[in-house]
């Protein structure tokens, strides 16, 4: 927060430090942090009317106070109101002055959600209100915020309440507009916010539906749909070399295959070549669901700007995958004499000097690599085209650094993650998207078992009767999030068992700790046949493909995410003949992890998983938020508020074709303050 913020809100460089933590840096990130849920101290609830499940104020006298130690250590006090009904209150964490608080005899009131206890209804650990420093009741609704320790709700409503004092809340959008929208005003809609009256009820507060939370939403829906089409038009004015060839080359490539592509892949492939065309930098999402066929238009478009004279180059968040690029397209440019390379961290220095040369020169047309291509000393001679796969997986930094390798280059983002309508509306609006929405001939559907781990046996008899046939596996080990270390020792004694288990196999391990020459190898070797059973970390989740794999073994399924076991199943069934992917579960299961199991199991289209994916995880997980970069929704939901989405994209349009540059300038800078930050990415 800068100086003259902290100056105006009379806080220390301490709590400047926590509030940055809630990503709290001004005093308007101040005005619009929303707050969880609301507690409702303007009206006293009789002890009579309580009703189990609710959260209500209640007054009393303590009539009784004890500190039991069975079962456990815990003070109980009971209240006892005008009408003769009593109330337990449970605190099983005592704190030093609450003997004191709740001295029998004294007048308090109680603020907490009623249970039923053993003797009757009670309160557990609720929040205790002296009477005596003061009997009025709140006039408002009091907001409970979202904070970090060492900053509590009292400071914290203190803060709140002095940004409101210091800045005007005054509207950046017109009054007819609003009118015509059916949208509280702004001044109105932050007080509500902050300190909503009695008569905003807990169910209306709880489902984000009044008027002012509409505003709410619509104002920061508004703002991103101004911010990507101003992207948008700001990329379009941009000026970059038009890639323009005979399209020989890309005939040739063609010409070799042993597939023709199909009719979506042929329409993706002309949209791609009809922007690199155009003499501004191409800002594209190619995307298709596992198996459709992403890489080969990836490669015509990368040979479309080598034939026109310039380089182009491929990244990929993991090694293996960029390893199984390389091992494609060096088969299919070596065939056409185009000079190739591979560049990750894992190279030997000399090897990645020898590269860099390479591709300063000029005498590499085309590269293919990790996040090391990203690094400042990685220089090309004239770069023209950048294909970042499986996009979601970069920083918006990462991306930036990678475009300004040249001038204004063109883009080709490729995802196997299917981005549902609303998603790609909200978030990816900026984008031209080309969608391969047909698979290729010869792709055999998956049939997908849930078995309980308890019968792996079972399991592992069929992954010999499938070997017996002369097809392959992958047996998959679990995700182990809070551990590398374990997941790798997991790995590990996975393959140490399966070898035991299926002596008579050839059994090969494979995990994201291996040097890339031991990967390599060990993918080589199952590729050409030699291994029967892989057994593999999710390090396999994108990018490999092996025909005659045809099954899928998955440990504790029920720990990974539906985008991730999409991709996992869609390594089998590449070739001819039947294909299984078996979902290995341990009980008990979490109902999100039960949700995720069901719709995996009815569903094989991945823009229908990708879609309740999104229902059952929100935007931010979905897109990875962590890696992404992008500003996500504090208020608003794109799949539940589908409306107010087109509204402010068809306003958005409007606004900017009219040049209303006070509206989009006063809303940009209230909302996304930071915007120039995603513009180029």
């Amino acid at each position: 927060m800068n100086p003259t913020d902290s100056k105006i809100l009379k806080i220390s460089a301490t709590t400047a430090e926590k509030l940055a933590k809630l990503h709290l840096n001004s005093l308007w990130d101040l005005i619009l942090h929303a707050p969880l849920r609301y507690e409702d101290e303007t009206h006293i609830t009789p002890l009579a009317d309580l009703r189990v499940g609710e959260s209500c104020l209640v007054e009393g006298k303590i009539i009784h106070q004890e500190m039991q130690f069975r079962p456990r250590r815990q003070l109980i006090a009971r209240i006892e109101d005008a009408s003769g009904h009593c109330l337990f209150l449970r605190y099983v964490n005592v704190y030093p002055n609450l003997h004191a608080q709740l001295a029998t005899g004294k007048t308090v009131r109680a603020l907490g959600q009623i249970r039923q206890g053993y003797f009757g209804f009670e309160m557990v650990h609720p929040k205790i209100i002296n009477v005596e420093k003061s009997n009025e009741l709140k006039e408002t609704l009091t907001p409970v915020y979202p904070t970090v320790a060492g900053l509590n709700q009292t400071t914290l409503r203190r803060i709140i309440a002095k940004a409101l004092e210091n800045v005007e809340l005054n509207d950046t959008l017109p009054e007819h507009l609003l009118q015509k929208l059916n949208l509280p005003n702004f001044n109105h809609t932050i007080k509500l916010l902050h300190a909503p009256t009695p008569e905003c009820s807990a169910v209306d507060l709880n489902n984000k539906n009044l008027p002012f939370f509409r505003r709410l939403k619509f104002d920061e829906l508004f703002a991103q749909q101004l911010s990507m089409q101003l992207a948008r038009s700001e990329r379009e004015q941009q000026m970059a070399t038009p890639l323009k060839n005979t399209g020989e080359w890309v005939k040739k490539l063609l010409s070799q295959l042993s597939f023709s592509l199909t009719n979506a892949q042929k329409k993706c492939l002309d949209e791609i070549q009809a922007d690199l065309a155009k003499p501004h930098p191409m800002h594209r999402l190619l995307q298709g669901d596992v198996g459709s066929g992403k890489t080969i238009v990836a490669a015509a478009a990368a040979l479309s700007a080598i034939e026109a004279g310039f380089q182009a180059a491929l990244t990929a968040p993991t090694e293996i995958l960029a390893e199984q690029h390389f091992s494609k397209f060096a088969t299919w440019f070596n065939a056409l004499n185009i000079p190739i390379a591979f560049l990750s961290g894992s190279l030997k220095k000399k090897e990645k000097q020898q590269v860099k040369e390479d591709l300063q020169s000029g005498k590499v047309r085309f590269v293919i690599g990790t996040h090391a291509l990203f690094q400042d000393d990685v220089v090309f001679d004239n770069l023209g085209l950048v294909i970042v796969d499986e996009q979601h997986r970069f920083g918006v930094g990462q991306r930036l650094s990678f475009k300004n390798k040249g001038n204004n280059v063109h883009q080709l983002m490729m995802s196997a993650t299917p981005i549902p309508r609303t998603l790609a509306m909200g978030f990816f609006a900026d984008l031209d998207v080309s969608v391969i929405d047909e698979m290729p001939p010869g792709r055999t559907p998956v049939t997908t078992k849930l078995i309980n781990s308890i019968r792996r046996d079972e399991v592992e008899r069929f992954v010999r009767k499938t070997i017996a046939t002369g097809r392959q596996a992958y047996w998959v080990c679990p995700l182990i999030e809070e551990s590398e270390t374990l997941q790798l020792k997991t790995a590990t004694e996975t393959f140490e068992r399966l070898s035991q288990t299926f002596q008579e196999l050839k059994v090969g391990l494979i995990h994201g700790r291996m040097k890339a020459a031991e990967k390599n190898e060990v993918m080589q070797q199952f590729v050409s046949g030699s291994l029967n059973l892989l057994v593999a970390t999710t390090v396999i989740e994108v990018g490999v493909d092996v025909p005659n794999a045809a099954l899928m073994v998955i440990e504790h399924a029920e720990r990974m995410g539906l985008s991730q076991l999409h991709q996992l199943r869609g390594r089998v069934g590449r070739g001819g003949g039947d294909s299984v992917c078996v979902l290995m579960f341990a009980e008990p299961l979490s109902d999100t992890g039960r949700e995720r199991l069901r719709i995996i199991y009815q569903n094989t289209d991945g823009f229908e998983i990708a879609r309740q994916d999104l229902q059952l995880r929100g935007p931010g997980e979905f897109l990875g938020a962590k890696q992404s970069g992008i500003p996500l929704l504090r208020f608003a939901d794109i799949e539940r508020d589908i409306d107010l989405l087109e509204t402010a994209n068809r306003l958005a349009t409007q606004i900017i074709q009219n040049n209303q540059q006070d509206i989009i300038t006063k809303h940009l800078n209230r909302w996304l303050p930071n915007r120039e930050v995603y513009l180029g990415v």
